[in-house]
């Protein structure tokens, strides 16, 4: 398998898929607030938090047979890839029925997550139900088949599924909410679809692997490391779920859900940036995998300071843009009343950039499998996290709960984090150096952060012309900027020829050769 070329095709086809899930969102989060209000709006963000602590993004056990399908992959070992999906499938389902049996048992509770008022015309029991079903149905139909496509560096596919079935619930939710403007067909959409995709993605996986049914036992060995690599990645979920899920619902509980649904278009778009970015680390990831068994870790250190340095350069250009154009596409978005101020802008930004610099990483961590040798680090960002929540948002509010979660980050996910990396894999190297890095690529951010804002500030027209003309500003000057001050150095030359190797091989394939 060429990983260059898998790679490519997997973030061409998740850029199209994240354009169509991050657009139709934003078109309904505003067709809610328009139509239903902002307190529908601030339910379903509270419920997709809630749900997200149970569902606990599969508790880790897709990542984990997932890192165990490459070797036996690599290896063309079908008897053991047979054996892994069937340990997949019966997990599956156990997980289900736990996410069903727990979620039930929560159901008479959850108005103590309400502060206030909620609409008079929706029982939360009923939709929180409706959410519940949604979540578990997955894990009782054919998700486990997916794992093949995803171990093959194929993740192309699920994106173009994904595509077709998210435009055709868009477009049915948005016809909902003009024609009916009832909510709780909106959220049936969600269900009908959610099997759809499921179906779809497992009949694919199906044909294109025919030789791979799940059948066959796992030998104790491999059942003691997927039960380590579960263990450790279980508490890796529970610390992400710490950061918008219980962010959620610790302001749903102490200030309320108008402010949910506020904190949430600004999360909205933060995530929607992420999720682009993410494209990036999921096509990479399973390439990064197969590296791992197959190269030298000197070799594997040079490619990740050199992916490093092109996505830390695309996160801090992301970061400026979200600076310069956060308020004024709120403005026209939702308009003044659903505005934070400044002060809360600037540590969404902070908030960003701080989740960007471990991305790298981390991906060689998963990749290496570290999740066990992680369960420390995210048991204490967890912790911090939750306990800082509820101190600062007594004292500071909104501002309090994106304060906590920044300190947990860069203290704990970053710092403690990285070291884990370090001492488990890249041995021989010096971890001084990785943050060294770190520190220049955010000195040189946050200078032409400063100086781009300041430029947009003298910017004197408003509406959709004034953020068009501060777009193609943040588009031109930072990246302007970026260029000076790096292309003398080594890391720049290196990246550069990566790139254009990447685009040199991609012109001769398509000239017929071979990558």
């Amino acid at each position: 398998m060429s990983r260059t070329k898998n790679a490519i095709r997997n973030i061409i086809w998740g850029f199209i898929n994240k354009f169509i899930v991050v657009l139709f969102p934003f078109l309904i989060r505003t067709i809610i607030i328009k139509q239903l209000g902002s307190e529908y709006l601030g339910l379903n963000s509270l419920f997709t938090s809630i749900l997200h602590v149970l569902n606990l993004t599969e508790l880790g056990f897709s990542s984990a047979i997932v890192f165990c399908m490459y070797k036996p992959i690599a290896e063309n070992n079908k008897e053991l890839i047979c054996a892994l999906m069937n340990l997949y499938k019966k997990i599956y389902r156990i997980i289900g029925c736990i996410i069903l049996g727990v979620g039930i048992v929560l159901t008479p509770f959850i108005h103590i997550f309400i502060k206030g008022t909620y609409p008079a015309d929706i029982n939360i029991y009923i939709l929180y139900l409706i959410y519940l079903f949604n979540t578990a149905i997955t894990y009782f139909l054919f998700a486990y088949k997916s794992t093949l496509l995803t171990a093959h560096q194929r993740s192309d596919i699920t994106s173009n599924v994904n595509s077709i079935i998210f435009i055709l619930q868009y477009l049915l939710q948005i016809i909902v909410l003009f024609v009916f403007r009832n909510y709780y067909i909106f959220i049936i959409i969600n269900v009908l679809t959610t099997i759809m995709n499921n179906l779809i993605c497992a009949y694919i996986a199906s044909k294109k692997y025919p030789e791979y049914i799940p059948k066959g036992t796992v030998d104790k060995k491999t059942k003691g490391i997927i039960k380590q690599k579960v263990t450790g990645l279980m508490i890796q979920r529970i610390c992400a779920t710490t950061r918008n899920s219980l962010d959620s619902i610790f302001i749903s509980a102490y200030i309320g859900l108008s402010t949910v649904a506020i904190y949430n278009n600004y999360y909205a778009i933060m995530n929607a940036l992420i999720g682009i970015m993410s494209i990036i680390t999921s096509a990479i990831t399973a390439g990064i995998g197969n590296s791992i068994v197959t190269e030298s870790v000197d070799k594997n250190y040079n490619d990740m300071n050199k992916f490093n340095f092109i996505y830390m350069w695309i996160s801090g250009w992301c970061t400026i843009c979200l600076l310069c154009l956060y308020q004024p596409f709120m403005k026209i978005w939702m308009g003044q009343e659903y505005m934070f101020s400044n002060e809360i802008v600037v540590l969404f930004c902070i908030y960003f950039y701080s989740l960007k610099i471990g991305v790298i990483r981390g991906a060689y961590s998963d990749a290496k499998g570290l999740w066990w040798e992680n369960r420390y680090r995210a048991i204490a960002e967890t912790i911090a996290n939750i306990a800082l929540n509820w101190i600062l948002v007594h004292f500071f509010g909104v501002h309090g709960i994106i304060l906590a979660t920044l300190i947990s980050i860069l203290i704990i996910n970053f710092g403690y984090g990285s070291q884990i990396l370090f001492k488990h894999y890249f041995t021989n190297k010096k971890s001084i150096e990785y943050f060294r890095s770190h520190g220049v690529y955010a000195i040189v951010t946050l200078i032409i952060a400063c100086i781009t804002y300041g430029i947009c500030l003298l910017i004197p027209i408003e509406g959709i012309m004034g953020l068009i003309v501060k777009l193609i500003i943040c588009i031109i000057i930072p990246n302007i900027l970026y260029l000076i001050i790096y292309v003398k150095t080594k890391i720049f030359n290196e990246a550069k020829k990566f790139i254009f190797g990447i685009l040199s091989r991609k012109y001769k394939n398509k000239k017929g050769e071979d990558y």
